[in-house]
């Protein structure tokens, strides 16, 4: 039986298939495997999926055998997930677009992935003022002694302080590129690379060998705000790929900060536009940032006061419904959960989310599980 982390890989393969509408394919028939057999008449039922993206799926689809693509695949690229996958990181797999192949080098740490770590994303110019290095030094170093992970992009700038005060500080940090995870962009960043790998990860949604690109890095910065619980954008142009991210993050419910700035300063005109927008203040008192910060609820520690007796059926989607009935008092492990409930690997960590956040189920070591 082909996984279905095959069938994410080979619906990526085909031109106009994005992550969104490979979200959508998803959620509307349940799994990629069964879209990929579906027929022309019942794919044109999925929004967003037009006459000329379907000639495109039908003449590349028959050329496409899953199974094999995906063993030459990972031949070429040894380390990657799919939402398919259970160690997919769930924050990401939570927003409306997340990356159907996620490649990584470095030191995986399972916390991060399921949620149980908070991430938190720091970005800014790759032009910083000193006011705008000294200050992403001094938040760096106090979110990595007070255990949160920096994600940022490994440009130059902002990221890179970022990066290297986490590490200084003994922390963990991601850093998610715009080229494969074997291209170091910008080279000069070559030994910042290396230490990244040994104290954190690195991440991209591109293979292998993948050189830079300019239409790369707007795009990687859903994935730094989708793979954060915070956003904190240090000094930022008014035309900023930083202001790009806090966007995204705004799209996907996640907090903002901003350093503020002198009025007349280039640097801060992002931050200031941010707070003008909304955004939280970034203020000398760092012991109110880390709490505000800490006050975000961590997937392991939320506690919902709805208890699954008080919720009736109609409250459940049909995937919830699926994996709550699977479920039992005891503790199962999820790959048995998974074949319980015959859905995808992806949709049963998705709803065994949802139903953490409601209280209903409870996470064991061993990605074991139970009913609340």
């Amino acid at each position: 039986m082909v996984e279905e982390g095959a069938y994410w890989l080979a619906w990526a393969q085909i031109s106009g298939i994005g992550p969104v509408l490979l979200r959508r394919l998803q959620q509307h028939f349940g799994t990629l495997a069964t879209a990929w057999n579906a027929t022309k008449v019942q794919l044109g039922e999925v929004e967003g999926l037009g006459f000329q993206t379907l000639e495109k799926v039908v003449q590349q689809r028959s050329r496409l055998h899953p199974e094999q693509l995906f063993t030459k695949h990972q031949q070429e690229n040894s380390h990657f997930w799919t939402p398919a996958d259970a160690d997919y990181p769930r924050l990401l797999l939570e927003t409306p677009s997340p990356p159907p192949i996620l490649y990584y080098r470095g030191e995986v740490e399972l916390q991060e992935n399921l949620g149980q770590k908070p991430l938190v994303g720091i970005v800014g110019t790759r032009q910083p003022s000193e006011y705008g290095i000294r200050w992403t030094r001094q938040i760096s170093t106090a979110l990595a002694k007070n255990g949160f992970t920096v994600v940022s992009g490994m440009a130059e700038g902002i990221d890179t302080e970022s990066h290297i005060a986490a590490m200084k500080a003994g922390g963990r940090t991601i850093a998610v590129l715009g080229t494969g995870v074997d291209v170091i962009y910008p080279h000069k960043n070559r030994d910042l690379y290396k230490q990244i790998l040994t104290a954190g990860l690195v991440v991209s949604e591109y293979p292998t060998k993948t050189p830079p690109d300019r239409t790369h890095f707007p795009r990687r910065n859903r994935i730094i705000a989708g793979l954060s619980r915070a956003i904190l954008v240090m000094e930022a142009p008014l035309k900023s790929g930083a202001l790009i991210t806090a966007t995204y993050a705004n799209e996907f419910g996640r907090d903002v900060y901003a350093l503020p700035g002198r009025l007349d300063d280039y640097p801060s005109q992002g931050c200031l536009k941010l707070l003008s927008q909304g955004a939280s203040f970034i203020l000398k008192e760092l012991d109110e940032l880390l709490t505000m910060l800490g006050a975000i609820p961590q997937i392991d520690t939320i506690e919902a006061s709805i208890s699954l007796e008080q919720l009736s059926l109609p409250t459940f989607s049909p995937e919830l419904q699926t994996v709550i009935d699977a479920m039992a008092s005891e503790a199962l492990p999820f790959d048995f959960i998974v074949q319980q409930t015959g859905m995808a690997a992806g949709l049963v960590s998705s709803a065994l989310l949802q139903l953490e956040l409601m209280g209903l189920v409870s996470q064991l070591p061993g990605m074991r599980y139970q009913k609340s």
